[in-house]
This record gives C-alpha cells, structure tokens and sequence, in this order.
C-alpha cells in the first residue's frame, strides 16, 4: 500500500500496545508509511488529524487465516471484496491460502496474488503458498521460488497432507528455504464422508461424523513430524478439548509450535444447533461439544492458543442453499471476528483487552514473520486499528462487503467494534465507510 503523502495524527486515544507494556492515552503519530512518535500532546500543523477521544488505538489487526478464493474463485470473493471485508472488521493486514481454483503452488500465482493485490487491494496481503503440488499429496511444491517469489509461509490448507513420508520429506525442505508449515491437522480415514461432528446430533440427523480423534491424530503426527525436522509449525483452527491438551504438552515440551482458535469454535457447540440444521453452520472441523468449546476458551486464556484468525471461507448463497450434507464447509468470518472476540472473550472475562490485541494483531504477525507489523513502536509500519469498545451493534450480512454471506451469526448483537482502520499511514476504512485509495 502507498503511503499517505500527509502526516496522519489518531489524537488522544487510549493506546494499547503490549509489545512495549502500552495502555495510556497518547497521540500516534504516522508519517512516511511509519510510526514516527506515540507521546502526549504531539502537535503537527500539517497532519491530518483523527480524534481518538474515547477509543482505543491499537496494532493494526492481522488475521492469518483467511481464504480469498482469487485466482480461479472469483464467484465466491475477491482480492478486492475480501481486503474492504477486512478493512471494515478492522484488519490491516491478512494472509490467504492457497486452495483457490487455481492452486497458489507456483512463483506466477504467488506473484499474481501480491500484484492484484497491490492494485485491487485496501490492506496488505500475504500469499501463504501450498506445500505440494495442487495440494494434492503427491509432489511437493517448489518452495524455494515460491519463497523468492514472496509467500510468507506454506499450507495445505482444506487437506492435510495424505502420506507421512512425503510431508516428512517436504518439512525438511520447508526448514531449508526458512518456511513456517501450517497444519490442516486432520486423518481423513477418520472422518472421510463425514459432515458433522460425532455424537448424538449426527445420529439422530442420519448424518455421517467427523470423529474427534480425526484431528487429534492428525494434531500429533504434524507435531512429531515437525519437531523430528525441526520446522516451526502452526496449527489452524484447534477444535477439540485433546487438541488442546496435545498442543500445550508440545509447547511444555519447547517444541516450536503455535495454534489458532477461529470465533465459531469458541462462541458455538453443539447444544446451539440442536433445534435445526443450517448450512451456514458447516464447517470443517465443525462445531463441536460443549466442553470441547470450553477447552478452546481456556486454551486461549492461558496461552496454549496464541492466535485467533477467521478461518474466512466464503461460497455463494446457491452453494450453502442446499441440504446440510451436500452444501460446502465454511464460515465467512472477517466482519465478525473482532465484535465476537470482544464481546465473547473479553467482555466474558476470558481475556483481557490487551491479551485479545496479541492474539488478534501481536502473535500473528510475530508468527507469520511480518516485520515491523503487530507493533506501534517508532519506527514500525504505520498499520493501526482503532476500536470503539462500547458501540453495540448487530450482525447483518447484507451489510457486509465480503461476497459471502454464509455465516450463522446473523441477529447477534455485539459489543466492540473497529471504527478506523489505517494502512501504510492512510485511512482505508472510516466510522464503517470504505475510504479507497
């Protein structure tokens, strides 16, 4: 993104940055593409200025799980609606993966994404390329160019890798060209046909189950295969209480290992959708148990889930108008996940304010390896998010700028959403509106 050619002053809001123990009123300052100061009472004739008054200024949003289904998907989302739906949930910065219609395996669909992007797009964009060749388990990519070529990290995401032996061998080269591997985590002879998580729901439904122990194995083998190479590796959208459990005895153990919880895991289960079966619900994994939902909350409470992300996976209205077993996984996630995280985490009591700015802009930016993101310290990009935390509103997809509409949260009210959004010093989204560049 092109940096705002004036000053850009967010004039006394609370600002909370724990990358440097922040949580004070100050004015942030941004010129140049940078934070050039975050004090009180900055006086700068030639910016421009926004008053922050009762809002709070914080690390420019990044969500490290987000599907944009260009090139290839274009009916479903785009570079260009899937970077203003982030600008209006208050993200700065997102990073896609690579299962579009025309798999981001190759150095030309990394560059195609970066360039449309740069073009089309309202916040930055971080091509996250597949580990082999059209994700299909068979051949593993070319990682070195696609990391030449700018991919921030590798997945295979929407499968895991089938066989053991190759994911092994291409660990070892993903350590080699200096990749972060993120796990898909998931044994699909163990949940093979299956639409709806095990239990009593599934059985009284006539539908078939994805078993639990489906990501578990699958959580353990990634683990142990990473570990034995010695690659960093992160877990996507962690569903189930083992999951945690096998995760934190990872991190316990030293291992170089991170997870992600996704807000339909942690504000849906099973005792929710009991009264009816609605496609906007199917995901993969999908909504699990009551207690499963709790281990999720907990994990993210202590640490063992360092990252919350969206898992955005939009499909159109005919694709999810369908019966429950035939419609596609996915949640669309990007507008949601900031009110969700608020009101659900931090207004429960589960988080604090700013443990939910580390897991929403910190630790994924951190992880990912964004340099100079996640941070207001001078000097950093000039990303940043600005969040009325009292303004309650309530969800309604026909508001949305994402093309999805599938996502089961329509008619909640929340508390807390983002009111500015400020890339490369320039505002890309004001009070909700869409400011293009």
């Amino acid at each position: 993104m092109k940096p705002n050619p004036r000053p850009l002053l967010l004039k006394g809001g609370t600002v909370v940055d724990p990358t440097i123990g922040l949580f004070a009123r100050a004015d942030v300052l941004l010129r140049d593409g940078l934070v050039a100061a975050v004090e009180r009472g900055i006086a700068e004739p030639a910016a421009e200025v926004v008053d922050c008054g009762d809002l709070f200024v914080v690390p420019g949003l990044v969500d490290m799980h987000v599907h944009l289904r260009e090139p290839g998907l274009e009916d479903k989302e785009t570079i260009a609606t899937g970077t203003r739906a982030a600008a209006r949930g208050g993200f700065t910065s997102i990073a896609c993966k690579a299962n579009t219609g025309q798999f981001v395996d190759n150095e030309a669909a990394v560059e195609y994404v970066r360039a449309i992007a740069e073009i089309r797009g309202l916040v930055n964009v971080f091509p996250i390329a597949a580990l082999t060749k059209g994700l299909a388990s068979v051949g593993i990519a070319p990682l070195r160019e696609l990391r030449a070529a700018g991919a921030v990290a590798l997945s295979d995401d929407g499968h895991p890798v089938r066989r053991a032996g190759l994911l092994l061998n291409a660990l070892r080269y993903a350590r080699d060209a200096g990749f972060l591997v993120i796990s898909h985590a998931e044994e699909e002879a163990l949940s093979e046909g299956g639409v709806v998580s095990a239990g009593p729901l599934a059985v009284e439904a006539g539908l078939e189950p994805i078993l639990h122990e489906a990501e578990e194995v699958g959580t353990v083998r990634d683990i142990i295969l990473a570990a034995s190479v010695g690659v960093p590796l992160h877990v996507d959208h962690v569903s189930t209480a083992r999951s945690v459990q096998i995760v934190r005895h990872a991190k316990r153990r030293g291992l170089d290992v991170t997870a992600e919880a996704t807000p339909h895991h942690f504000c849906l289960d099973q005792s929710m959708l009991s009264e009816r079966f609605d496609p906007k619900t199917k995901v993969n994994p999908p909504i699990r148990d009551p207690e499963d939902r709790r281990a999720v909350i907990e994990g993210l409470r202590d640490g063992t889930l360092e990252i919350i992300a969206s898992d955005h996976a939009p499909h159109t209205e005919a694709e999810k108008d369908q019966p429950y077993q035939y419609a596609p996984f996915g949640i669309v996630g990007l507008e949601t996940m900031l009110g969700l995280t608020l009101t659900h985490l931090v207004e429960a009591g589960h988080l604090s304010f700013g443990e939910a700015v580390e897991r929403l802009s910190v630790n994924p930016a951190r992880r990912l390896g964004l340099a100079g993101r996640g941070s207001l310290r001078v000097g950093s990009m000039a990303d940043v998010t600005v969040i009325d935390r009292g303004e309650r509103w309530r969800v309604d997809p026909k508001d949305f700028a994402s093309k999805g509409i599938n996502m089961p949260f329509t008619g909640w009210e929340l508390t807390g959403r983002a009111v500015y959004a400020v890339v490369g010093g320039r505002v890309v989204m004001a009070e909700g509106e869409l400011i293009e560049g």
